[in-house]
């Protein structure tokens, strides 16, 4: 977490010491960049914009978005196993318990001690609501494994889309940057026609003053608000990753696979650099999570 906030401060940190750099080595005054009017007009204007377009609930996912793009709040290999010991305790469960007492755990999950044994998982509610759906599904066993594919599939294609709003918004922001830019600009030339009668240096500087309008525009837009979006962008695909790990494990289970060969269903869905190993996912999440997760129940 702290080192991609690191990552981002000193990324941000090499472009602007480049450009700046490049333009004083060029014989430019940095001090002629500084005008805080023209930023006010292109970032006030864009908040302005932003919460004009998108209701609070986006604004809101969009401020938390923007934190877990800096934060780099990725699901680690320890979020997987805790995914597939939660599962394969519910497998069990749903394997050799009543249904009765196996929906006691789907109807109040936070409640359950099994799932309390999760409080991560807990503390998701939309990933705890997903596993109980469709956990739930699996005991009445009135579904056919491709038509609960089929709703899961679904399922995941309008969190994803939800997910993904802030990424979208905040590229609107960015592509619409550059025109605020000019806005800016254009009003600065305005500023530059009223006073045609000062002296050559005078005007020199205004006209500076307005250009650093377009130039902010275009900065703010492919140098900060671009890459966040697609900061963002990257962050919420791989928490999406989660849901379909539930999701072929799931089906796996239902299309008669045992509990430790759905699991395994669902590792190989897990990227490269985050999936555990067979021994690991034995060692935590069949034998050492699970087992704790057993005794609390």
């Amino acid at each position: 977490m702290e080192c991609s906030l690191l990552g981002s401060i000193i990324g941000l940190i090499i472009a602007l010491s480049c450009m700046l750099g490049g333009f004083m080595a060029m014989g430019g005054k940095v001090s002629v960049l500084m005008q805080p009017w023209e930023f006010l007009i292109i970032l006030g204007s864009t908040f302005g914009i932003f919460i004009t377009s998108n209701p609070f609930s986006l604004i809101k996912d969009t401020g938390q978005a923007i934190i877990e793009a800096l934060k780099g709040s990725t699901p680690k290999q320890k979020d997987y196993l805790a995914i597939l010991g939660l599962l394969y305790t519910m497998m069990r469960e749903m394997r050799s318990k009543p249904n009765p007492e196996v929906e006691n755990h789907i109807d109040n999950p936070y409640d359950s001690p099994i799932f309390q044994c999760y409080p991560k998982i807990l503390s998701d509610h939309l990933l705890t609501h997903f596993i109980c759906d469709y956990c739930r599904l699996v005991i009445l066993g009135n579904a056919r494994p491709f038509e609960i594919e089929a709703l899961m599939d679904e399922e995941i294609r309008t969190i994803s889309n939800d997910s993904f709003k802030p990424c979208k918004a905040i590229q609107t922001v960015a592509d619409t940057l550059p025109a605020l830019g000019i806005i800016a600009a254009i009003l600065g030339v305005i500023k530059v026609m009223s006073a045609l009668n000062e002296t050559p240096e005078v005007l020199g500087n205004l006209i500076g003053a307005a250009l650093v309008g377009t130039f902010s525009g275009i900065f703010f837009s492919y140098g900060v608000f671009g890459p966040i979006a697609t900061k963002i962008k990257s962050i919420r695909g791989k928490k999406i990753q989660m849901y379909t790990v539930i999701k072929q494990t799931l089906l796996a289970y239902m299309n008669g696979a045992t509990p430790q060969i759905a699991l395994e269903y669902g590792r190989k869905t897990i990227s490269a650099k985050n999936r555990p190993s067979i021994d690991v996912v034995e060692q935590e999440a069949m034998t050492g999570q699970m087992g704790n997760a057993t005794k609390a129940a």
